[in-house]
């Protein structure tokens, strides 16, 4: 019988070589490629894009792999990167088209083709701007707007620098729900300029962004866009509250009580905030409800008046805009109920 002898130095080396061998094989099995035909799309929403992608034809080869991809975008002057794991072919969302857009995305693969590690590829990288046109000075300036008594939307603006007489500015909105960006059909008009839009009922339009662009023309210059995006519960200004009323309960309590401003704003929605009067003095408090009660500073009190305003509270928005104040409503003269 043969025997074969082998050195102790190549039994090393074939192990070695085994080790790196099955290494560099499975190294090569878990690579992937980005994803492909990445592309931020604008459908004409005024800022509300589409971000799209093809999955990479190397994704035929990991079957038995969860398949995810990480997304990450931004206006380009925004120092924080949105982040979004997903396993769809497409993103919506909204950015500010005064600014540019940035995007990148790349494939992400755990399971058993990875065995448990994760495996991500290289980046792949999409870009979106506005054409840009005319001097910034030709924008419009000083854009406000209020959805008055969470009713009935009022926009209005003034007209940019230096823009030629021939000048007007139009108004286009969207938001989800609308088939396409509409026009302004009911202008608030000065000297026969357009500076201002009285928006039609809007279904629907609240914890929505609401996108809106106004553009302006003129035979002798090139006019830039603005684009603004709102969420119309943030910008509600109620009615005043009404039919105040004074009751002094004792020498010293006072109960002030007022009703809650009509309209379709909920009554857990308000937030008001009560100046109160006695002669001279002055308190300013707020308060959730719709009465509130006072201690006298003095049972000598010749006047006690007092006015209120609400508005839109932190649990139905992240914002809103002070009604006007109520009418006065004073109490005169020593009787006590």
């Amino acid at each position: 019988m043969a025997f074969i002898h082998l050195d102790i130095r190549c039994l090393y080396a074939i192990l070695i070589c085994t080790a790196f061998g099955s290494t560099l094989s499975s190294d090569a099995e878990i690579k992937v490629k980005p994803p492909q035909d990445f592309e931020i799309v604008d459908p004409g929403y005024l800022g509300f894009l589409y971000l799209q992608w093809q999955p990479s034809l190397s994704l035929d080869n990991f079957k038995e792999c969860t398949i995810e991809y990480e997304l990450k975008y931004r206006n380009i002057d925004s120092e924080n990167w949105k982040t979004i794991i997903t396993k769809n072919l497409h993103y919506k969302d909204g950015f500010d088209l005064n600014k540019g857009v940035e995007a990148k995305i790349h494939t992400l693969l755990q399971g058993q083709c990875t065995n448990g590690s994760a495996v991500q590829s290289s980046w792949s990288e999409a870009t979106y701007s506005t054409s840009p046109q005319g001097n910034l000075e030709t924008k419009i300036r000083d854009m406000d707007c209020i959805y008055y008594n969470w009713e009935y939307l009022v926009c209005s603006w003034k007209l940019g620098m230096g823009v030629h007489f021939d000048t007007n500015y139009n108004l286009f909105y969207w938001y989800e729900g609308l088939d396409h960006a509409l026009q302004c059909v009911d202008y608030i008009k000065s000297n026969g300029k357009n500076i201002g839009c009285r928006f039609p009922y809007l279904e629907s339009p609240d914890y929505k962004d609401f996108y809106i662009c106004v553009n302006g023309s003129s035979k002798s210059q090139l006019i830039r866009p603005s684009y603004f995006i709102f969420q119309l519960q943030d910008i509600v200004k109620p009615s005043p509250p009404d039919y105040l009323s004074i009751i002094v309960k004792n020498s010293e309590e006072i109960n002030l009580k007022w009703s809650i401003p009509i309209g379709p704003t909920p009554a857990k929605c308000f937030i008001y905030e009560i100046e109160f009067t006695e002669d001279d003095t002055t308190l300013v408090t707020p308060t959730f409800e719709n009465e509130i009660y006072i201690t006298r500073t003095s049972n000598k009190s010749q006047q006690l008046c007092f006015l209120v305003r609400s508005r839109v509270n932190i649990y139905c928005s992240d914002g809103g805009i002070w009604s006007e104040w109520s009418d006065k409503q004073c109490w005169q003269g020593m009787n006590i109920n």
